[in-house]
């Protein structure tokens, strides 16, 4: 019998995550022995004990931010399971390793700064002096709609571009392929069929609730917030700093309406939600990929350990309870 459920999941490397908010979190990692690993992560949301972050669009801020943050500490571990970098434990490296390990985590953090750097200069900067420049050739200004049409559609090309120049590379395409079966699995889940690698094989790969879609969904709902912050704010547009500024400080509500739109896509199924989730559908064919059945493996494992199916793992697997 098919159902509607709030399951999600996320693509790691050589590993796939699935959360159940209701039940727990697990993700599933394959070893270099071929054995799959399975931990649990403990996570408790700031929406549990703050109610009023439960509110819609507020709950969409807090999900998204937590999601990131839970997103990276299990991409991490899941490059030390499956062997994608040498991490010890600390307490056993030489005083010299120490060193090299804390140099590590000083590269790793500047490197996240300068990409996110790097992400406001590609998706609000050039978008914004490209729309300049437009306006320029043209000889004459656009409306507050036109304008920011150019500029969303400019971004949603930014987007694409990155990510299918991404995708040719091996490692990521892996981790496109592993988001292939998260997908598959949970449809083959929500389709009410046993949970085998031959079950998983036949579903799509494409879903609605999938967070490419929400990136998708992010660029249209800024495109009717910007129009309407031209609209209250008429000169705020001619000061390029000054936009860019009020860009980033609408990117929380931004995000809020753009999760609430994913989960009315992910719920119903009808002539506007497709609509409205089409572009997302279109982009998902770069950013997942058909997994092989070792990956179906995996993402089966993950959805089991974190639905609390009987049946979790099977003899040959281990077992890690070590909470991100």
């Amino acid at each position: 019998m098919a159902k509607y459920t709030s399951i999600g999941g996320q693509a790691l490397i050589e590993g796939i995550m699935m959360k159940n908010p209701q039940k727990k979190t697990a993700m599933a990692v394959r070893k270099p022995d071929k054995t799959i690993d399975i931990s649990f992560i403990e996570h408790k949301s700031i929406k549990d004990k703050i109610k009023i972050f439960k509110l819609p669009v507020l709950r969409g801020i807090v999900t998204y931010i937590e999601t990131m943050i839970q997103g990276y500490k299990a991409m991490m571990k899941s490059a030390d399971i499956s062997g994608f970098t040498d991490i010890e434990e600390e307490k056993d490296k030489p005083k010299d390793e120490k060193k090299q390990s804390a140099f590590t985590a000083v590269i790793m953090t500047v490197g996240t700064i300068l990409g996110i750097a790097l992400a406001l200069v590609l998706f609000l900067g050039i978008p914004r002096y490209a729309v300049q420049g437009i306006e320029w050739l043209a000889g004459t200004p656009f409306s507050k709609v036109v304008r920011s049409g150019i500029e969303q559609l400019l971004k949603l090309a930014v987007l694409v571009l990155y990510m299918w120049g991404v995708s040719f590379m091996k490692d990521i395409h892996r981790v496109f392929a592993y988001h292939g079966a998260e997908h598959k699995t949970i449809f083959c889940y929500e389709a009410g069929l046993e949970l085998t690698v031959e079950n998983v094989k036949k579903q799509k790969r494409l879903h609605p609730r999938c967070g490419t879609s929400f990136l998708i969904l992010m660029i249209l709902v800024s495109m009717i917030v910007s129009t309407v912050v031209q609209m209250i704010f008429p000169g705020v547009y001619d000061i390029a700093w000054l936009w860019i500024t009020a860009k980033i400080l609408m990117l929380p509500l931004i995000c809020g309406l753009g999760y609430e739109l994913l989960k009315i896509c992910g719920k119903y199924d009808n002539l506007l939600t497709r609509i409205i989730s089409a572009p997302g559908m279109w982009l998902q064919k770069i950013t997942t990929k058909e997994p092989e059945d070792d990956m179906i493996e995996i993402a089966i494992a993950a959805l089991k350990a974190c639905d609390e199916i009987e049946d979790t793992k099977p003899e040959e697997e281990t077992e890690n309870n070590d909470d991100i």
